[in-house]
């Protein structure tokens, strides 16, 4: 499935752009494409790759109207939109991760996804982490960074997953902002769509509230993980 094709109408409804504008961007050579005739075609996961990267990117105007977009997509993939819940667990916290160096967190942070019985190759894992960060950081700023998989492959785990890890000293992390990273989420969605809804979610609730200083405040992992599901509320009421 990841590696399927779409026409243009179908990749631009994947990723909630309009047709002319993913036209441009394929004309720009932005994002990679086919084409058969006059036809645009554009693989599944590449597609996914660009609005990953995209929404790393976005301001948080722009985020939370994609954020409302893809609501609706992931409705067929977690019936509650309390993602925190669903996703995450307070023994997958980290509140002193030892890591000092960019390989030392992902490396760090897939042993962690290891340990949640979940993760069915965590060597094909971390490499394909690794290969994310070289194409663009996943670190967005005020201190927070979301590690994932380049390409989505619904075969990573056999369920999907929130990491969190709190680094005992900040390290740079390729942030835009030129600042230090200490907070790293770390993702693996068996589906597409819930990935990139949970992706634009976490964004949110880095950009869009206190999290991040109430997660450096918290002393502990269920401290941390309260806090998490009460932003997530405080969220969520006001959309």
């Amino acid at each position: 499935m990841p590696h399927r094709m779409l026409t243009l109408e179908q990749a631009a409804r994947h990723i909630h752009i309009d047709p002319h504008e993913l036209l441009h961007l394929a004309q720009r050579e932005e994002i990679a494409f086919r084409k058969r005739g006059d036809e645009y075609f554009f693989e599944h996961r590449i597609v996914d790759d660009w609005a990953q990267r995209h929404l790393l990117e976005l301001p948080p105007k722009n985020l939370v109207r994609q954020h409302k977009e893809v609501i609706v997509d992931s409705k067929r993939a977690v019936e509650d939109d309390k993602l925190v819940e669903a996703l995450m667990r307070p023994e997958w916290i980290n509140p002193a991760l030892a890591s000092r160096t960019r390989p030392g967190v992902i490396r760090d942070m897939v042993a962690m996804a290891q340990e949640t019985g979940l993760l069915y190759d965590d060597v094909i894992f971390q490499q394909e982490i690794e290969e994310r960060e070289k194409s663009a950081s996943t670190a967005i700023g005020e201190g927070a960074a979301f590690l994932h998989a380049r390409y989505h492959d619904p075969y990573y785990a056999s369920g999907s997953f929130v990491l969190l890890g709190r680094t005992v000293q900040p390290i740079y992390f390729g942030a835009k902002d030129g600042l230090t990273t200490d907070l790293f989420f770390l993702l693996c969605c068996v589906d597409d769509v819930l990935h990139i809804h949970t992706l634009a979610r976490l964004c949110l609730l880095i950009h869009r509230t206190d999290l991040a200083d109430r997660l450096r405040e918290a002393e502990d992992a269920e401290t941390m993980y309260q806090y998490l599901i009460d932003a997530e509320r405080e969220l969520l009421a006001k959309m």
